[in-house]
Parts: structure tokens; sequence; C-alpha cells
């Protein structure tokens, strides 16, 4: 499939981009076609301009986005690798939701102001990788899986419907032994393989 793999992680040494670089040589060993989109090596501004908020209900701007625009409308297959923190997208991963998958590229307006209609009808699957410093009952039992139920029913719900989703949720990832990374790593590779197409 057509793979828009984005990261989001301000070190480039960090665990999430260990994760990453294991998902994208799994999903290129599967044949995939790739592309990368690391938001903070490219210095993506997370904020949604003035301009853009005002166009929001006419015909959305999207020329300060027109790449990322392109990647999203080109994929089959999105997978955002990520760390949660406060139990949410970290600012940079959620001003790429507000900025890119906007009016008119991900999805457009009902002249009445009912339902979203979607517009992203060749996505097929949505990959969730996320780290986390908290244990897994905090997330599951207390909070109830935030992160995923956004990504799942308030973004990919309503943009592409049809769309498939997983989630793999590492947690306790304050300290890990190098045998642990490479367990994550296995289990990363595994879960691309299990993607549709491959």
């Amino acid at each position: 499939m057509k793979t828009l793999l984005v990261l989001a992680h301000p070190l480039p040494d960090s665990l999430n981009a260990t994760l990453a670089e294991a998902a994208e040589q799994e999903l290129r060993a599967q044949g995939h076609d790739v592309r990368r989109c690391d938001l903070n090596q490219q210095a993506f501004a997370p904020a949604l301009t003035a301009r853009e908020r005002q166009a929001y209900y006419a015909a959305f701007d999207a020329a300060g986005v027109a790449k990322e625009v392109a990647d999203l409308q080109w994929a089959e297959a999105v997978v955002l690798v990520f760390p949660t923190w406060w139990f949410g997208l970290p600012a940079i991963l959620k001003g790429w939701i507000d900025r890119v998958w906007a009016p008119g590229v991900a999805y457009d307006h009902a002249p009445d102001q009912g339902p979203l209609r979607p517009r992203l009808h060749g996505l097929k699957h949505m990959l969730v990788i996320t780290t986390l410093g908290s244990p897994w009952w905090i997330d599951w039992l207390i909070l109830h899986r935030p992160v995923a139920r956004v990504l799942k029913r308030g973004v990919l719900g309503v943009c592409a419907p049809k769309a498939g989703f997983s989630a793999l949720s590492f947690y306790n990832c304050e300290k890990l032994s190098p045998a642990q990374v490479e367990k994550m790593k296995a289990r990363v590779r595994a879960r691309v393989r299990a993607l549709p197409g491959t």
C-alpha cells in the first residue's frame, strides 16, 4: 500500500524515532510504498492560522500545507508514531491534524451544518504506535484510552469511516533496557506485517 508514516517527537534519538525506523524498515520489506514525515525535523508549524480558520467554512486555504495535504490524499495507510503526553497528542501532531485533515481535504461540511461528509475514500487503514510513561491500567481502566478513541472515532471515523484502525501502545516507557526496546521493535514489525495488503 501507499503508506504515510508520520513521526511526532522532538528528539531524533528518541524511543519513538527508533520505533518509527522499525516500522519503516518493515513496511519497505513488505513492499509498501512509503513516504515519511518527521514533523519536528521538518519544523511543521502546528498552529492553525487566522487565514486558515477564516476559510474553514468557505474554501479552505491549504497553501501553507500543500505537501502534507498531497501526502495524506495519496495515502492508503497512515502510520502515526508519537508519545502520549498528558493522555493526549503532542501539540505538533494535533496541529498536523488541525491543518491537514481539513475541510475540502479530509471531509466536507454539509450545507445545513449537519454531519460532516468524508473525503478520504482511498484511506484503508490507520496504525497508531504510541508510548506512555504510565502503566496500562491508567490508560485503559481510568481514562478509557482517550487517544485511541479520538483518533478512531473523532478523526478516522469522520474522514474515512470504512478504514480499519489498530493501535499499539507501549507503557512504562520511562526506563527501558535494550532487550525491552528490541521486544518493542519486534512487536512493531509484527503489527506492520498484519496490515491489510501485506
